[in-house]
């Protein structure tokens, strides 16, 4: 029996409208050309001027199961297995979250804080995507990054040694356990913020992403509690705590970085104008 062919734009057009029942037309169009220059291992470019090519069959059954996997709600990102963050392309995995366009902001306020030769740690590192991203455009500074779960602390360390960033510690640890006398000059964190019975966690990626990486007690604030109340004590004089939160918790975190001493406490806003990132200073004096 022979099987039918299918040419690139045929594919692209049919795997688009099926897609489009579930996300916005324009991401629908996006995603269907990713799948399929992941399994052709091709550019967007060759897909347009190659428009009535033939799929192979073989390629043709793997991509068709993307698609599937993909219409049942499962993330592009753990489809192909990779991420673009801030002009870096890194692997992803189940064992992490997936990085998104909102924690730019993060590490765009730690480059305008960061001097050469500063040491820096990035608590919670994930992919590695934050402090890879700072190492790149920081190349003078130490960069520490840590987490508690080895597998994804794997991942960070297969990124940095893919994007040939050596000077990045991977650091398997618990907030700071395994850096009981190590101070910085600054230290970034995307920690869990969702409140754990928060509805979204039922939904779209959310539902596909690791639980202990999203959500974080009652109001989604225990890590953010325990990362600023410790953070004091691994902080040269003068240093930054920048934080990424909620679109709603922004004065909950000034209020807690004001409270254990912290100055210069401002709020940052993500490319949807929502307040995303609040950083602070440590002082010279401490919090009675």
């Amino acid at each position: 029996m022979q099987t039918e062919l299918i040419q690139v734009q045929q594919w692209l057009q049919t795997a688009r409208q099926q897609l489009a029942q579930h996300v916005p037309a324009d991401e629908a169009r996006i995603e269907a050309q990713l799948l399929l220059m992941h399994v052709l291992n091709v550019s967007r470019a060759w897909l347009i001027a190659h428009a009535t090519d033939h799929i192979e069959p073989t390629q043709l059954s793997v991509v068709a199961h993307l698609l599937q996997r993909r219409l049942q709600g499962e993330p592009v990102a753990y489809l192909l297995g990779k991420r673009e963050f801030f002009g870096l392309t890194l692997k992803v995995t189940t064992d992490t979250l997936i990085p998104r366009p909102d924690s730019e902001t993060l590490v765009e306020a730690a480059l305008q804080k960061i001097c050469a030769g500063m040491r820096i740690l990035d608590l919670g590192t994930g992919t590695g995507a934050i402090a890879l991203a700072i190492a790149k455009h920081a190349p003078t500074c130490q960069v520490v990054a840590v987490d508690v779960s080895a597998p994804a602390l794997a991942v960070a360390q297969e990124n940095a040694h893919s994007l040939q960033l050596p000077h990045v510690q991977c650091l398997h640890s618990h907030w700071f356990d395994a850096l009981p006398t190590s101070t910085f000059d600054l230290i970034v964190s995307n920690p869990p913020y969702i409140e754990h019975n928060d509805p979204h966690l039922q939904q779209g990626d959310l539902r596909f992403e690791p639980f202990s990486a999203l959500a974080s007690g009652e109001d989604g604030l225990t890590a953010i509690r325990q990362i600023i109340s410790q953070s004091t004590a691994h902080l040269n004089l003068g240093g930054w705590l920048l934080l990424e939160h909620g679109y709603n918790q922004a004065q909950a975190v000034q209020q807690l970085l004001q409270a254990h001493g912290f100055t210069d406490v401002e709020t940052r806003h993500d490319l949807g104008n929502q307040p995303r990132v609040t950083l602070g200073k440590r002082s010279a004096a401490e919090p009675v």
